[in-house]
């Protein structure tokens, strides 16, 4: 009878633990990169004639106020969107902060522009794997990009 009280007491005390906290029993996947940088974030991007032509007809197929509306927010982004647009999902893969300048555009296009970007980005065919995995590491790249950017604009100069 004593045996089974402390096992009870025990299993209770371990249940209550786990639930006050989850993160005990889990390994913090969240820090890990989704790619590792080099040739794997390399073979990621690559485009094979199969897959430009799944990224055509997508892009063919969306509807024309919003590709209008992509258009504007990249023009706000420009002349270094493409580069900063390849930096922004590489950081968001591997972890590699983005260049000040980069983070300057994303913050001055808007948070609205740089949500919609990022998911016609991982809809794309060499992403679309990440699509689900991506949606936090997108909020942090802009909250690192908004807090630096406004870091640097309050400093004295």
């Amino acid at each position: 009878m004593e045996l089974k009280t402390i096992f009870m007491a025990f299993f209770i005390i371990t249940t209550l633990v786990s639930f006050a906290y989850p993160s005990f029993g889990q390994e913090d996947v969240d820090d890990e990169p989704l790619v590792n940088p080099g040739p794997e974030m390399d073979a990621v991007v690559a485009i094979s004639p199969a897959s430009q032509e799944f990224n055509m007809y997508m892009l063919e197929n969306l509807p024309p106020k919003f590709t209008t509306y992509l258009e504007t927010c990249m023009d706000k982004m420009r002349p270094i969107f493409r580069r900063c647009n390849e930096d922004i999902i590489e950081e968001i893969l591997t972890k590699k902060p983005v260049s000040r300048e980069c983070c300057m555009k994303v913050v001055k296009a808007g948070k609205e522009c740089y949500v919609e970007i990022r998911k016609l980005m991982f809809r794309f065919y060499q992403l679309k794997r990440f699509a689900s995995q991506v949606s936090i590491r997108t909020n942090e790249v802009w909250d690192r990009c908004s807090a630096e950017v406004e870091n640097s604009s309050s400093s004295p100069r």
